[in-house]
């Protein structure tokens, strides 16, 4: 695994240099710090991808597109420093990028996929170290009507491991789960295409369809067995 993060900094810092961008810093002070939206295409987005994957925050490919992945990666850093997660990268969001804000881990050994609900985020950790951080959408706490029941959007905190997964789109009563890996019951971290800045599931963990993708590959694979700690 460490041989695959490596490879991938090293891969986007080639192309970084390429591209004439500056991993050391900004293009300029006046690109380095402009507010950056989803929408935009440019350099200033390609150092802004730059700095969060150098910083663990997946979002694919550093294209210099400020699309669905790069929103969820700016909603993590947001979520890890303690500010609104509204995907847009302005003035505070950059000084915590520049200040290089990382969660920290609170696992110490095996393969650990930390939920961390108070920052939406969710922690790919192996022997305590950090590989990568993702944003999530966990439970909303909001009542909901079904199966001819009242019940509450909770997602349920503990220490749990994945023992089931389906490799396709997953229909519930809720509602479709993409490529769900499910830790208990019937709550899992799963693929959605609504994935919030804020707390909107019915306890499930949200987050994108690449994410899941990612989880299911080889490089941060999520397999039955792997533990689960929600807090």
């Amino acid at each position: 695994m460490e041989l695959t993060r490596r490879a991938a900094i090293q891969s986007v810092a080639a192309a970084t240099v390429a591209g004439g961008v500056s991993l050391a810093g900004a293009t300029s002070a006046q690109a380095a710090f402009a507010t950056l939206k989803p929408g935009m295409k440019s350099a200033a987005v390609r150092d802004l991808q730059i700095r969060l994957a150098r910083l663990g925050y997946w979002l694919g490919a550093a294209d210099s597109a400020y699309g669905h992945l790069t929103t969820q990666a700016v909603m993590a850093i947001q979520g890890a420093a303690g500010v609104a997660r509204d995907g847009i990268c302005g003035p505070v969001t950059w000084s915590k990028v520049v200040a290089g804000v990382r969660p920290t881990a609170r696992s110490r050994s095996g393969k650990v996929i930390e939920v961390d609900k108070y920052r939406q985020i969710i922690k790919f950790v192996v022997n305590g170290r950090l590989y990568i951080t993702i944003h999530t959408s966990t439970g909303s706490n909001q009542r909901y009507y079904s199966g001819g029941a009242w019940h509450t959007a909770y997602t349920p905190t503990g220490h749990f491991r994945v023992f089931r997964q389906v490799n396709a789109w997953d229909k519930s009563p809720l509602g479709e789960l993409y490529r769900p890996k499910y830790y208990y019951g019937g709550y899992a971290i799963h693929g959605s295409l609504s994935i919030p800045g804020y707390p909107a599931s019915h306890g499930c963990c949200r987050v994108s369809t690449g994410a899941m993708n990612l989880f299911w590959g080889t490089s941060y694979p999520i397999q039955i067995g792997t533990a689960v700690w929600v807090y």
